[in-house]
């Protein structure tokens, strides 16, 4: 089993920065693309930011220029740098990782349990 553990979500003022991490554990033998998703309150969930194993990222619109993702692949932890936030940020964030736990085994989707982040003066 793998489990992901997200951390550094809070309150921060419109304008500020906040950096979310997530931890993967348990048993993995390679990860691929892992992300970020959020969720505000009476909307769907949706992707914020995602980076592959060979280090491409993609990002919603939303957040161009204003988060980086980044992801330490011996410590198995992907990490969102956010700046600029702005009070429309305001939501649950989920970590994603898409985890092989042998070599023979296809890739399995696993989420963290979510980290709230609310920016508002």
């Amino acid at each position: 089993q793998v489990q992901l553990v997200e951390s550094g979500g809070g309150l921060v003022q419109p304008g500020g920065s906040l950096r979310l991490s997530c931890a993967a554990s348990g048993r993995i033998f390679s990860i691929g693309v892992m992300g970020w998703y959020r969720q505000a309150p009476g909307k769907q969930r949706e992707l914020v930011a995602a980076i592959t194993s060979e280090i491409i990222r993609t990002y919603a619109d939303s957040v161009k220029g204003r988060f980086t993702i980044s992801r330490d692949n011996a410590k198995n932890t992907v990490y969102l740098q956010m700046n600029s936030l702005k009070p429309e940020d305001t939501a649950v964030y989920y970590c994603n990782a898409a985890v092989n736990d042998s070599p023979d085994a296809g890739r399995a989707d696993y989420w963290g349990q979510g980290t709230q982040v609310t920016v508002s003066s």
